[in-house]
């Protein structure tokens, strides 16, 4: 898995106006594939009288699916510049559908290239970006006498506490850098007297 990746930050949608031609490039973070496409579905549906609407989105934190469509604009004019730009900004769980009403002007191949490209640029500025960093999953276990104070020094040394339940102990779920997993294991030894469990759990991202 990779260490972290970078996706849009918010869904969104940025218009640009070229040659009278109206570019309005649709971004949004999309977790799966069938994401990506159920939302390029809403927008199409959306802008049904569009000219075009042309399409590209990456899914998986190594870029595993990479999917691009023209929409009927000549061939790698649209959906690969599309496509090329998510990639050259690192971008991951992302969708871009940019939408395109003609205004009676032909741009030329190297035309629409800039413009598709360039709209999706624009809205990754307009929106914003943010890193997501690989975490592994770790739940603590303590009696309730102890628990007050130690998710309170949890929080206070920066750990990001994910879930606290009460039970007949207290379970307090974290997220770790996998780097930290060893020295942290001491700390919460020295910090509760060797009385709290410690468990490890699977991987997840969250944001930096």
């Amino acid at each position: 898995m990779q260490d972290e990746y970078r996706t849009v930050a918010r869904a969104g949608v940025h218009e640009t106006e070229i040659n009278r031609s109206r570019f309005l490039c649709a971004l949004a973070p999309a977790a799966t594939e069938r994401e990506a496409q159920e939302f390029i579905a809403g927008v199409r549906k959306e802008h049904a009288d569009a000219t075009h609407n042309c399409w590209a989105y990456v899914i998986g934190a190594d870029a595993a699916v990479q999917k691009a469509s023209d929409d009927g604009e000549p061939g790698g004019t649209a959906g690969v510049p599309m496509l090329q730009m998510l990639l050259r900004r690192d971008m991951r769980y992302v969708v871009a559908v940019v939408t395109r009403y003609y205004g009676g002007v032909k741009l030329g191949a190297g035309g629409l290239i800039r413009a598709y490209g360039g709209a999706v640029g624009e809205a990754l500025d307009d929106l914003g970006t943010l890193t997501r960093r690989r975490f592994r999953l770790a739940t603590v276990t303590v009696d309730h006498q102890r628990a007050g104070k130690l998710e309170n020094d949890l929080r206070t040394t920066g750990r990001a506490v994910r879930d606290v339940r009460y039970a007949e102990a207290v379970t307090i779920e974290i997220g770790l850098p996998e780097a930290d997993v060893d020295a942290f294991r001491g700390w919460l030894a020295d910090t509760t007297a060797g009385s709290a469990r410690f468990e490890l759990g699977g991987e997840a991202y969250a944001d930096a």
